[in-house]
């Protein structure tokens, strides 16, 4: 599919996005559950964070609040309108840029985190994208993958992910997420966050 007829799939999406518990972090409890995950797979801010495929800009602002550096990347402008609305009265504010997740303009080697969630498996070439996302690391950055083969059949399972990885950088850990309160609901699928070093 071409990069425009995505960009305006998700722009019909970013007006209700935020509805999801885990999309909006609306929740009290869903927020600290998300805080809580965060702060177990980042290094102690100010860390610089690449947040690829960043949506409403969600997680870039929960970081940005405990004092990450963030720059923002999604294909859908209605996100990334929202994503600067959202984070508008932040400090340190996150910065947002239209692109490509899969291929972000970003400056190699200058991010300490490189944080995708729910962006690998619809890639039609992610071994690429992932080649992409690492050489964005610093020296003793981390890549940090949240994914899932989800009850509709759609993702991809961490055994999946690990091999994609494992290709271009070492994985250090995977863990399951089926905690309900990260995602507002019971849930009855795979869903992981991956941590590797480039």
């Amino acid at each position: 599919m071409p990069d425009d007829d995505i960009a305006a799939e998700w722009d019909a999406q970013a007006d209700r996005f935020d509805d999801e518990p885990d999309h909006g972090l609306g929740d009290p409890a869903v927020r600290a559950a998300w805080l809580e995950l965060m702060t177990s797979v980042l290094p102690a801010a100010p860390a610089r964070v690449a947040d690829l495929g960043c949506g409403t800009g969600t997680l870039s602002v929960l970081l940005a609040e405990q004092g990450h550096v963030v720059r923002g990347v999604d294909l859908s402008p209605a996100m990334i309108r929202r994503a600067e609305a959202k984070s508008a009265s932040i400090e340190p504010r996150p910065s947002f840029v239209c692109a490509d997740a899969a291929a972000p303009p970003l400056e190699v080697g200058m991010f300490d985190v490189v944080l995708c969630r729910h962006v690998l498996w619809p890639l039609p070439d992610p071994v690429t994208a992932l080649h992409r996302w690492v050489e964005l690391l610093a020296p003793g950055g981390r890549l940090v993958l949240i994914e899932g083969r989800w009850s509709t059949g759609a993702g991809l399972t961490a055994e999946q992910v690990e091999r994609l990885v494992g290709a271009v950088a070492t994985v250090t850990s995977v863990r399951h997420l089926p905690e309900p309160t990260l995602w507002g609901k019971e849930i009855d699928d795979e869903r992981f966050v991956l941590v590797a070093q480039g």
